[in-house]
């Protein structure tokens, strides 16, 4: 209450009338009382001359001998019973004469105030207030002397008189009472109407207040009523207008905090934010999701960056960033988390006045680009190697018939012969790179036409028994005798077949067995090769249709292919409009299965 701004300027009225009233009132009586006691002071002089002027005995010399005359003469005088007047020697001090009967022949030193009567001695009039105190009272008496001088400067006779101030004093207290009752009633009227007067500023206050209150928990319609035109008017206009233009800038801030939150949140690379006290301030889900964590984005927030990242390196430690910031030093870095290789990169945020505010991490996933450089050098690797086999043969039987093998029949035909084979094998390599190309580039030509599948897969099956017999093992066609036509390139699917039973011709031991089925399947032709091979280990089969893959790379050299077989036929089959998808235990086998439209 008392810090209430109602209260403080009740309490400011108050003050400002209590003390302006204490300065009347004080005026006031002061002059009140001055004027009357100048009143009693003119009236003793205006006595004093009266007697002087009317009393002729007073001006005969022996006047000191005719008391009873002086005292008749003096009682005779028009004198206000308030006033008491005496006549005394100035040499006896006697009491010649006076209005008190009382002071008859008494000696004024007994009976009036010795002070007064001495100070005639340098002074012709002396004038002195004396308050007297007793046991029951206190009054004041006013006591005023007058010298009456001859030509020589000896006093003839002294003129002494006193009235009580009693009645003065008792009109200054009455006064006095009025006033403070004016004030009293001043101050009442003060604190009602200035209840009023801080109503009328206060309550709009509070109405702003509470206004301000709702709009400080979101609730930006909430607005305050005007209902003048005065400062506390404007002041409520402004708060409105304040509030608008404070909604409209949150929402634009709240709309770009929901991009930003969008951007960061979905973006394909992990982000961490850390304050200045290394403790996580955001965080994304790759981000979660690169740590493996079981807790969501929210539960990460506000823990310890290094105690999170500590599990994987030391490297990216907060203050070994810090560090490096300090010393120019921030480099990216690969990490290997989980299998999975990350490029991770650091940069600090400042506040306005350049203090440090934070850090960003960024992890980009290379895994991807990473494997592809792998698969690039393989294929560099595999053509070189391919290429190089043959071309190493073609030199070295060329290089023999050159020096005189050729005159041997017998031995020219057989180095001619496996130089021919050779260049068969350079040229299927460069057949199927260029085939490869035709197909990413759209450039490929297509013969589509209606065609049994049936018999398209018997004929494949066919073509490929005799390399199946080479390795004591049985193709099994479960293959209906029925007609099922679906619209292909037949030239194109049977290098599809071909390619997968060859696939499982090599990758299967001696004396194991390949089955190929056809059938029909929700309205789509289903080709499929399964064999009792090798298998394929489940961590390769996301990667199987790839370019350049290998899963044994040592076995699949030796068993000659670039690696570009299985990329072919998913590309071919895709140009159909179809599927193909591998399931495999590694040790018991696979299947390959197409899948294509009607």
């Amino acid at each position: 209450m008392k810090n209430s701004l109602k209260y403080k300027m009740i309490m400011i009225y108050f003050l400002l009338v209590f003390v302006a009233m204490v300065i009347v009132g004080v005026f006031i009586n002061s002059e009140f009382e001055k004027y009357n006691m100048n009143l009693v002071r003119n009236d003793m002089i205006n006595i004093s001359q009266n007697i002087i002027d009317n009393m002729s005995i007073l001006s005969r010399d022996d006047f000191y001998s005719h008391k009873n005359e002086l005292q008749s003469g003096i009682l005779d005088m028009p004198i206000s019973k308030s006033y008491e007047v005496s006549i005394i020697d100035p040499f006896s001090y006697d009491i010649l004469a006076s209005t008190n009967s009382t002071f008859e022949s008494q000696n004024a030193f007994s009976v009036l105030n010795e002070g007064v009567l001495l100070d005639l001695a340098t002074e012709n009039v002396v004038e002195k207030d004396i308050l007297i105190e007793s046991d029951t009272e206190q009054y004041s008496i006013k006591n005023m002397a007058f010298a009456n001088k001859n030509d020589d400067g000896s006093i003839r006779y002294i003129l002494y008189e006193r009235r009580s101030l009693d009645d003065i004093d008792s009109m200054l207290r009455n006064v006095t009472l009025m006033i403070i009752k004016a004030t009293l009633l001043a101050l009442f009227i003060t604190i009602f109407f200035g209840y009023f007067v801080s109503n009328s500023i206060t309550i709009p206050i509070k109405k702003l207040t509470r206004v301000a209150l709702i709009v400080s928990k979101g609730d930006f319609s909430a607005k305050v009523k005007i209902n003048s035109t005065d400062e506390i008017g404007q002041l409520g206009s402004t708060f409105n207008y304040l509030t608008k233009n404070l909604e409209n800038m949150i929402k634009e801030l709240s709309s770009e905090k929901s991009k930003l939150n969008a951007i960061i949140y979905h973006m394909q690379n992990g982000l961490v934010a850390i304050d200045n006290f290394g403790k996580i301030i955001h965080c994304n889900a790759n981000f979660v999701n690169i740590i493996n964590s079981n807790q969501n984005v929210d539960a990460l927030i506000n823990k310890s960056y290094d105690d999170v990242i500590s599990t994987f390196t030391d490297e990216l430690s907060f203050s070994m960033i810090i560090r490096n910031y300090s010393n120019n030093k921030s480099e990216d870095i690969t990490l290997n988390i989980n299998d999975k290789y990350y490029t991770v990169s650091s940069a600090v945020f400042k506040e306005e006045n350049g203090a440090l505010a934070g850090i960003i991490v960024v992890f980009q996933d290379i895994t991807e680009s990473r494997r592809l450089e792998e698969l690039r050098r393989d294929f560099v690797a595999n053509v070189s190697h391919e290429l190089k086999t043959p071309i190493t043969s073609i030199k070295s039987y060329t290089e023999t018939l050159l020096d005189g093998a050729i005159d041997d029949k017998d031995t020219a035909t057989s180095f001619l012969t496996v130089i021919n084979n050779e260049s068969d094998r350079m040229n299927n390599i460069i057949k199927d790179l260029l085939q490869l190309s035709h197909m990413d580039y759209k450039k490929e030509s297509w013969d589509m036409a209606l065609t049994d599948i049936n018999a398209l897969t018997r004929d494949c099956i066919l073509k490929m028994t005799l390399y199946a017999d080479m390795k004591n093992q049985k193709i099994v066609g479960e293959i209906s005798n029925d007609k099922l036509p679906v619209i292909i390139d037949k030239s194109k699917f049977e290098q599809v077949i071909i390619n997968l039973v060859s696939n499982a011709i090599k990758y299967t031991n001696d004396n194991g067995t390949i089955i190929v089925k056809t059938f029909v399947n929700d309205g789509k032709c289903h080709i499929s090769v399964t064999d009792d091979g090798i298998g394929i280990p489940e961590k390769d089969l996301p990667f199987i249709f790839d370019r350049f893959y290998r899963v044994d790379k040592g076995r699949s050299r030796s068993l000659g292919g670039t690696g570009l077989g299985l990329s072919i036929c998913e590309s071919i089959i895709a140009e159909h409009g179809g599927t193909i998808s591998v399931t495999s235990t590694f040790g018991e086998g696979s299947t390959f299965t197409v899948i294509i439209p009607m």
